[in-house]
């Protein structure tokens, strides 16, 4: 089992042991504030990501070892809180093993895409598709 399969089932054990969506709600927007800022600097347009309805910023950074570090902002409270479950998932992967997860299957299993309104499913599905651009890209370099 790869290390993002394993924080996938890492994910699914703790959303499970919450009651019902209210709570999960609530652990996504917790998970979110434990997010470091980007600094003003990082809030630039290179960085934006294109399709979500709240501002979302994703800085790429590759690793000399060839994984890839992702740090991410947004000024909303939920928003946020879906960044730190992505950068769970993918922060500190190899391109090989962000392009092997997928993200739809990933999101179903948290109980996520049943729960998000159209826009948040989208926004969160813009998100996934940039980091799997990013590592596409470094992955061919």
């Amino acid at each position: 089992m790869s290390k993002i399969d394993q924080r996938l089932d890492e994910l699914a054990e703790e959303f499970d042991f919450l009651d019902d969506w209210e709570d999960r709600y609530r652990y996504v927007i917790d998970l979110g504030r434990d997010l470091a800022p980007l600094t003003d600097a990082e809030r630039n347009e290179a960085n934006k990501v294109r399709g979500c309805a709240s501002q979302v910023w994703l800085v790429t950074e590759p690793q000399p070892d060839g994984s890839i570090v992702f740090r991410g902002d947004s000024d909303a409270h939920l928003v946020r809180g879906l960044i730190a479950v992505l950068l769970r998932l993918y922060s500190g992967e190899k391109p090989d093993a962000i392009l092997a997860l997928d993200p739809k299957a990933a999101f179903d299993r948290l109980g996520l895409s049943g729960h998000l309104s159209a826009q948040r499913s989208n926004g969160l599905a813009s998100m996934a598709a940039r980091i799997r651009r990013d590592a596409e890209a470094l992955a061919s370099v």
